[in-house]
């Protein structure tokens, strides 16, 4: 393996790459890679160029699959209560709280918009398809919502966080059906839900029935815990699992008092981490490919299945921000025999990994259990005019890729 040092940001990223990494494009070979990496803060234009950088990073190891954590564009207003709890007033219109809205809310992007134009022009530029978490701006609300993008740089549809949790009710509108995209794309079936949306069993079982074999899970969530949830979704979907979540210290969002972080007792220092990460990357057996990551920013990147001569998996981790470590199976073998890998996706693990249990096919019961699920746009407002109504915002009509 060797290391490679980003120069992406203020701080260090550090990936590690297979010694065979610069792998020929044309490989079907399914490499992908998550991001650990922090927004920055209140800066959409900075933010790209950070996203664009990453990007080209990752697709400089050969990876075709990138994904990003939970808005990393836009930002994950950590620590912020704007103001509810503490001095929220609407008798007071210069109320702390509604100023610090009124920023995020710059900082969120339209969609579409330009902002998604040029997130496009990344995943054809560097031909990869991108997951990306972002801040959504419709009007005056915004949502926790997921854009996915093809290598052709096309913009193939959003997932809406469909349930935001605790004081995210108070700044990000709901979800609902329409958006909980699967994509039928060359790589696999990918779809995407965000943070504890993941614990949510009946959506889960949504993206189950939708066929996915490349479940990303953008997340906020860095306690330890949150690795048996992602083991236990790979393990019930028979699917690869990709978490991304970000790193950041105090220092990547703005000091006080412009920023200020609430519940924490005292102000932190600028160099405490606020979230220490967690990317990690799941194989449908529960194999952890690579990470979990706590170290830093980091690209961290797997290949989703390859196979040796051996007739054996070779799933490679490509991760740590500090030590080499290899979770493949067998890597004294593949040190060995590195010359006589034959690269190719391996998704026929979802295949053994059902054998046993495919949670919405032999293993369902649906004339015990089963699942209806309202995908039509939930509308405040609708007209009878057709035309008028086929005008409105939103994914529904989005097509498998």
């Amino acid at each position: 393996m060797a290391l490679v040092t980003s120069s992406s940001g203020a701080g260090p990223v550090i990936a590690e790459v297979e010694m065979n990494g610069g792998a020929d494009p044309s490989s079907t070979t399914v490499r992908a890679t998550v991001v650990q990496a922090s927004t920055i803060f209140y800066d959409t234009p900075a933010t790209l160029d950070k996203a664009e950088r990453l990007i080209a990073e990752a697709a400089g190891y050969g990876s075709q699959l990138v994904v990003f954590p939970e808005a990393f564009i836009g930002g994950y207003p950590r620590g912020s209560t704007f103001g509810f709890g503490i001095s929220i007033s609407i008798a007071n219109p210069k109320d702390k709280g509604k100023e610090a809205f009124r920023r995020y809310h710059a900082a969120a992007i339209d969609v579409p918009g330009p902002e998604v134009t040029r997130l496009a022009a990344m995943a054809g530029k560097y031909k990869v398809f991108l997951v990306m978490g972002v801040i959504e701006r419709e009007a005056y609300t915004l949502y926790c919502s997921v854009l996915f993008f093809d290598p052709l740089g096309r913009y193939l549809g959003k997932h809406r966080k469909l349930m935001p949790t605790a004081l995210e009710r108070i700044i990000w509108g709901f979800g609902d059906g329409s958006t909980i995209p699967v994509y039928d794309t060359p790589l696999g079936k990918i779809g995407a839900l965000i943070c504890w949306e993941n614990k949510m069993p009946l959506l889960r079982t949504a993206l189950y029935g939708k066929g996915i074999e490349i479940y990303c899970a953008p997340t906020a969530d860095s306690r330890p815990v949150w690795q048996a949830s992602m083991t236990h979704i790979a393990l019930e979907g028979g699917c690869f699992v990709l978490s991304a979540n970000q790193f950041c210290r105090r220092k990547d969002y703005p000091a006080p008092p412009e920023y200020e972080f609430a519940g924490l007792g005292e102000e932190p220092s600028a160099d405490t981490v606020v979230c220490p990460g967690g990317s990690v990357i799941i194989s449908p057996s529960g194999e952890v490919l690579a990470g979990p990551n706590y170290e830093g920013e980091a690209l961290i990147t797997a290949d989703l299945g390859k196979k040796c001569k051996h007739n054996m998996l070779c799933s490679s981790i490509v991760c740590s921000s500090v030590f080499h470590i290899c979770f493949g199976i067998h890597f004294e073998l593949l040190k060995k025999y590195t010359t006589l890998l034959t690269p190719f996706a391996d998704l026929g693990e979802i295949v053994r990994a059902k054998f046993d249990f495919d949670v919405v096919g032999h293993y369902a019961r649906p004339e015990v259990l089963s699942l209806v699920v309202n995908d039509q746009p939930q509308l405040p407002v609708s007209f009878t005019s057709a035309e008028k109504a086929s005008a409105t915002k939103g994914d529904s009509s989005a097509k498998s890729y």
